[in-house]
Formats: C-alpha cells, sequence, structure tokens
C-alpha cells in the first residue's frame, strides 16, 4: 500500500511539472515563443519521464517479514519437462520450463534516507525464472528456458537505471537476489524467503527435500 502512496507522490510531482510546462508554452510574449516552447517540451518529456517511474514503482512490493516472498511447486510433464506454479501473495500463475534446475532473479529495493525516516520499507520484485540443463554440451544447444516475471513500461527501468549509474539519489539502494540453480523435481514444493544474509529457499515437502539431498 505504502508503494501506491510513493507512486501517488512521484504522480502528482509529474502532474506539477505538466503544468509548468503548460504556464511556459501558452504564455503571452511571443517575443521569446522559442525559447518557452523548448523549455515547455523539455519540461513535458521529463514529467512523462517521472510519471512512468511512478507507474514503475507500484510493481514492487513490501518485503514480507514473516511469509515467504513466493512458493514454487513443479509438476513434471515429460523428460526434463516441468510446469511450474509460482504463488505470491495470493497470486498464482503457471509457466512451462525444460531442464534440471532452476533458478529465480528477485530485485531488492532498500529505503534510506529521508525515505526510511518517513517509515518506507524494503522492497521487492520478482524478476525472472530460468531453467538450465545438467550436461553442458545439452544446454549448449537447447533454447534458454527463461521467463519475465515483470517489465518496466516502456523501457523505463528505474532499478535498472539507479544500479547501473550508480546512483541512489541518497534515498534508495538498490540490490539484486538470486536463488541460484537447484533441482526440478516432480512434486516438490519450495518456499523463498529473505534472511539477514540473502535470500534462501525452504523445502516444504517430502519431495522437495529429497531432490535437495540428492543435489548436495
Amino acid at each position: 500500500m505504502q508503494y501506491l502512496g510513493l507512486a501517488l507522490l512521484v504522480g502528482l510531482l509529474a502532474l506539477v511539472c505538466v503544468l509548468v510546462a503548460l504556464r511556459i508554452l501558452l504564455g503571452g510574449n511571443w517575443l521569446l515563443g522559442w525559447l518557452r516552447g523548448t523549455l515547455g517540451l523539455l519540461v513535458l518529456a521529463v514529467s512523462a519521464v517521472i510519471g512512468v517511474v511512478a507507474w514503475d514503482v507500484t510493481s514492487y512490493q513490501v518485503l514480507p517479514q514473516d511469509k515467504p516472498l513466493a512458493t514454487l511447486s513443479f509438476q513434471r510433464q515429460g523428460p526434463q519437462q516441468f510446469r511450474v506454479t509460482l504463488q505470491e501473495h495470493g497470486d498464482e500463475r503457471l509457466y512451462e520450463m525444460r531442464g534440471d534446475l532452476w533458478q529465480l532473479d528477485v530485485r531488492v529495493l532498500h529505503f534510506k534516507g529521508v525515505a526510511a525516516l518517513l517509515g518506507f520499507q524494503t522492497a521487492y520484485r520478482l524478476e525472472a525464472l530460468a531453467g538450465r540443463y545438467l550436461a553442458l554440451e545439452q544446454q549448449n544447444n537447447s533454447l534458454p528456458s527463461q521467463t519475465a516475471l515483470a517489465k518496466s513500461p516502456y523501457g523505463i527501468d528505474f532499478w535498472r537505471l539507479l544500479r547501473e549509474n550508480q546512483r541512489d539519489l541518497m534515498l534508495f539502494k538498490p540490490e539484486a537476489g538470486r536463488i541460484t540453480f537447484l533441482p526440478m523435481a516432480d512434486g516438490a514444493l519450495f518456499a523463498v524467503r529473505q534472511s539477514a544474509t540473502g535470500l534462501v529457499v525452504e523445502p516444504l515437502n517430502t519431495a522437495a527435500e529429497q531432490a535437495l539431498r540428492d543435489w548436495q
């Protein structure tokens, strides 16, 4: 809920930029019209970017403290083919995966400075689910089995911009989390949780426990 509020705040900033742009564009002194036009269009462009950033922020959720980020269950559909059921806060999604192992990428967005003082809590977004084969030759000769779990609108990815440009705006700390490749097994059910040291996987049934024992 708090990230909807943050998105609305950013959206309000975008609206203010639009009003400023209109004020510039509709000014009565045409002697400086070309300057107003250039500046007004620039402010409109900035407001559009800010609005899309607000939209992107709504795809993040508060990191749960006593519940898993997600659960994944696997059902074998054929040789090295699985149907994966991913559940996140009651939302269930089905995916088809090929291979022997699975991997989950998660984005984490920490708040600091003024944002932390205002009570904003760590946020996360499930990013991608991937499968791979144990045999290197089979992996190299097969199509990649990867599914994007989230997508930023119009290619404007706020988290990636912060991370790649090493900018935190003194408010954010973007981090990448990953569950490295673990075995897929028929009937296995896993939970993904956030711990003090990072993401961890918890087996939730006998099939998952056996798969992890065999993998180790």
